[in-house]
């Protein structure tokens, strides 16, 4: 177990580094609302195809959590990630989703009685000064972009801490595959209904919408569908924190993609970006929110 999570690490890294991209990509030829809608469609489609029999042994107990799990995990992150970067570069959105780690321990503590250490504070102090020196430098190198746009993908991450703390304390007794199938199914009928008052099915189409549709097909197949999946079961092979902890590569990823693709990042982006990291490492370290999630997952 202890290497089979690393190599879900490593996957979901490259997977979800690349994402960002697609995003970028998808936003071309689509508005925000449609790369949204068209990424849950697509994960629903392939995960219903792979998951229908995972579905039918969910309990309504179960579908209880399934449903504020697709919400919260999926949909609101969906739309949120694809409206702030119409304004903010794929590579900075990356970054600030590295918070996720921070706000889960922070949700931890508020609602699922996780223990707060000086470490785990000094953590997100250190974590948090770095998401605003990213912003405020950002903005500076970048002023034709609107950086208020980044507090949309500090939301973003907000809803996966939620949902990383509720998968691990209800839901640890769901498959992977029965979480993911379960969480898509409940969202394809409002993806759908979004997707036609956006005016799409109206539209002439040409190579360009074409194009940013396969983008956004491949996201949502693999770097939503399957990472799901993949995520979900290291969720419960480990703990909340080192599951989050992915965010630290993601970035890594993220910021080649956007180098290849002609984006800035300067110097002090690099640092705040830095300052971030330690800050979720110095919350890593510690033990004792491990053992306190363990013990309420048994």
């Amino acid at each position: 177990m202890k290497n089979l999570k690393w190599i879900y690490l490593v996957i979901l890294s490259i997977v979800w580094g690349s994402s960002f991209i697609l995003i970028k990509k998808g936003l071309v030829g689509l508005s925000a609302t449609q790369v949204g809608s068209f990424r849950i469609i697509f994960a629903a489609l392939f995960l219903l195809i792979v998951g229908f029999k995972s579905i039918s042994r969910l309990s309504k107990r179960q579908w209880k959590w399934i449903v504020i799990s697709g919400f919260l995990g999926s949909f609101f992150p969906v739309y949120l990630f694809s409206f702030a970067e119409t304004e903010i570069d794929s590579a900075i959105a990356s970054i600030l989703n590295a918070t996720t780690p921070i706000l889960t321990l922070i949700f931890g503590g508020l609602f699922f009685r996780a223990v707060f250490t000086q470490n785990k504070v000094t953590g997100v102090v250190i974590g948090l000064l770095g998401t605003v020196g990213l912003i405020y430098s950002g903005a500076s190198v970048n002023p034709d972009q609107n950086y208020l746009y980044s507090l949309l993908v500090v939301m973003a991450a907000g809803f996966y801490a939620m949902n990383v703390n509720i998968l691990k304390t209800r839901m640890s007794d769901i498959s992977p595959l029965g979480i993911a199938a379960g969480n898509f199914s409940v969202l394809l009928i409002p993806a759908l209904l979004i997707l036609y008052f956006t005016g799409f099915f109206e539209r002439p189409v040409n190579v360009e919408i074409e194009r940013s549709v396969m983008y956004v097909a491949v996201l949502g197949v693999i770097g939503t569908g399957v990472a799901m999946i993949i995520f979900n079961k290291l969720v419960q092979i480990s703990d909340p924190v080192f599951t989050t902890s992915v965010t630290y590569t993601i970035p890594v990823v993220a910021l080649g993609w956007g180098i290849l693709d002609g984006e800035v990042f300067s110097f002090w982006q690099l640092i705040s970006a830095l300052v971030i990291l330690i800050g979720v490492f110095i919350v890593n370290r510690s033990k004792n929110l491990i053992s306190r999630f363990r013990k309420q997952a048994t």
